[in-house]
């Protein structure tokens, strides 16, 4: 199993670019998967499953939305309409760093969160489960 970051980073780039069909000199960190690598949400899936073949770690789509979410609420998380929350907004910026929280206030709805999700933020993710993983072992 891949155990530092470098490791798990390519492993990361590896599954995207194969899913995608894609050069892994493509499939940059700051690229976002469901943008800029024209993913489609079955690919996600893919690429998340060829993430665990090679790493052992394993995440869910059910594990995206949880960690995205951090645990808030729908209610709180978004509003009727599913417009993001400033409460929404600031745990997304936790797990999206690189996101402009300003220019979103008030027009990101919930189905657009994951068009945000980058190749880095899918290698934190990775890296995170797998020191809880190495931890529990």
């Amino acid at each position: 199993m891949p155990n530092n970051a470098n490791e798990l980073s390519v492993v990361v780039r590896d599954a995207i670019a194969e899913a995608l069909g894609l050069d892994t000199e493509e499939v940059v960190p700051d690229a976002t998967v469901l943008g800029d690598l024209d993913a489609e949400s079955i690919d996600l899936l893919d690429i998340l499953f060829r993430i665990e073949r090679a790493s052992k770690v394993k995440i869910k789509m059910a594990d995206l939305t949880e960690i995205i979410q951090g645990g808030i609420p729908d209610e709180e998380f978004a509003s009727e309409d599913d417009v993001i929350s400033a409460t929404g907004l600031a745990q997304l910026k936790k797990v999206l760093p690189q996101i402009d929280t300003d220019a979103l206030s008030g027009t990101l709805v919930a189905d657009e969160v994951l068009t945000l999700f980058t190749v880095q933020n899918l290698t934190d993710m990775v890296a995170e489960r797998a020191s809880v993983v190495t931890a529990a072992a």
